[in-house]
């Protein structure tokens, strides 16, 4: 398939609305009914759907993204690096599985007032229905996914139940009322939006923090770039030179012209945010790391209508996370060389080896 490789060519094709996330129809196929639940929920998911449903889910979705509501979530975010600080082993160990993975899980879980021990469950059935969409999917796979979108929706529905009615500021209550004014137009675009955002919610932050911290970590000016003064400059460099999403895709609805490009409808077009974080022509030498660098806008959370609606929540933990991480640990060290994940879309980080 074409694929987009520069910032320019990204943007151009992700905000283009002739082009978008919803497989044509001619493309999709009916023969799946062991993926009955998990299809169910995509059909509602607004990583899938266009407007104009779309542009309505999304409004109400992000009703509980106000400043507010994402300054709220400091305290939480501070008490859960400290908490899970406090319990690293000593010697060598692997900070994703005690860190960089466990604090956006539990962060997420607080951002919707569910209790901390279902975190783990959470993790695992996001594990098993992003797998869905890396490569090397075949029939255990999709199992699998059918497996945890059932007990996924089970479990809101459960929740969903008992509260009845919104009971605070938290997100899922933000949700519930979005439901009530008829924003959500039924129970299951309700539980699809959930699984959605907590899924998301929590998987990019788990990769750009394990990123942050190995590119950090040695880095001879790291008082200086964790200052106040500097941490938002660094957190966006930690994002461009390290995107958590390496692949986009989006589906051509109509014949179009873009960039000198012609496209007819059908066709598949990649956006290869990895590259377009690294253009040269935005960010002169661009495969050198450094925060202090000018700041312009990058592409690590896309851009367009299907932009990560938890952007601001993941800037908001990593601002929080590493200077509290590297004040605490001031001679973390990584000891071995990361390993890198062999993952299709997600620049994930598989294992990182330190000790504090």
């Amino acid at each position: 398939m074409a694929v987009a490789t520069t910032h320019v060519a990204c943007n151009s094709v992700m905000k283009h609305p002739k082009l978008g996330r919803m497989p044509p129809a001619n493309q999709v196929s009916d023969n799946q009914t062991h993926l009955k639940t998990f299809k169910r929920l995509e059909t509602h998911s607004l990583l899938e759907i266009e407007p104009p449903d779309h542009t309505r889910l999304r409004r109400a979705a992000m009703r509980g993204f106000d400043r507010n509501s994402i300054a709220a979530m400091a305290p939480h975010v501070s008490r859960t690096t400290d908490a899970l600080i406090d319990r690293f082993p000593s010697g060598c160990f692997d900070i994703l599985e005690h860190f960089a993975t466990p604090l956006p899980t539990i962060v997420i879980t607080q951002f919707f007032n569910l209790p901390n021990d279902v975190a783990p469950r959470l993790k695992s059935w996001s594990a098993d229905m992003v797998a869905m969409y890396e490569a090397g999917r075949n029939y255990s796979v999709e199992l699998k996914a059918e497996t945890a979108a059932e007990a996924f929706s089970t479990y809101l529905t459960g929740v969903l139940d008992r509260r009845k009615t919104p009971i605070g500021d938290d997100y899922l209550s933000s949700l519930m009322r979005a439901e009530k004014d008829g924003d959500i137009a039924s129970r299951e675009e309700l539980i699809s939006t959930v699984i959605l955002m907590l899924n998301a919610g929590h998987e990019a932050s788990v990769h750009t923090i394990a990123h942050a911290i190995n590119l950090l970590a040695h880095h001879p000016e790291r008082a200086r770039l964790l200052h106040p003064t500097n941490i938002a400059n660094t957190v966006e460099e930690c994002l461009r030179f390290a995107p958590p999403l390496h692949m986009f895709n989006r589906y051509v609805y109509e014949n179009v012209h873009i960039l000198d490009n012609e496209f007819t409808a059908g066709q598949t077009v990649g956006c290869l945010l990895g590259s377009a974080c690294h253009d040269d022509a935005l960010w002169p030498d661009a495969d050198r790391f450094d925060p202090l660098r000018a700041r312009r806008s990058n592409l690590a959370f896309g851009t367009g209508i299907h932009a990560c609606l938890g952007a601001s929540l993941a800037r908001l933990e990593l601002q929080i996370v590493l200077p509290l991480l590297f004040s605490r640990c001031p001679n973390l060290k990584i000891v071995e060389p990361p390993e890198i994940a062999n993952r299709y879309h997600f620049h994930a980080v598989q294992r990182l080896m330190v000790e504090t």
